[in-house]
């Protein structure tokens, strides 16, 4: 199985209507590794996950998404 956070976390970013910025600024986690992430160039440590999700007011799960492979 893979799990994937790239598409929800972008999703629910511009629901919310918040740059990568804001959400740098809100969560803790550098720019460029929450645009590493959308953009599917790093794999998220749990650590990260957590300070996003908080930021967003989201369970860290609502982040992930999944696929059998």
């Amino acid at each position: 199985m893979k799990i994937k956070v790239t598409y929800n976390l972008y999703i629910i970013r511009k629901r919310k209507e918040l740059t990568i910025r804001e959400l740098e600024s809100m969560s803790g986690v550098s720019k460029s590794e929450i645009n590493y992430i959308e953009n599917n160039k790093t794999n998220a440590t749990v650590e990260n996950i957590c300070k996003i999700a908080i930021a967003l007011g989201v369970k860290p799960e609502d982040l992930y998404s999944y696929e059998c492979l």
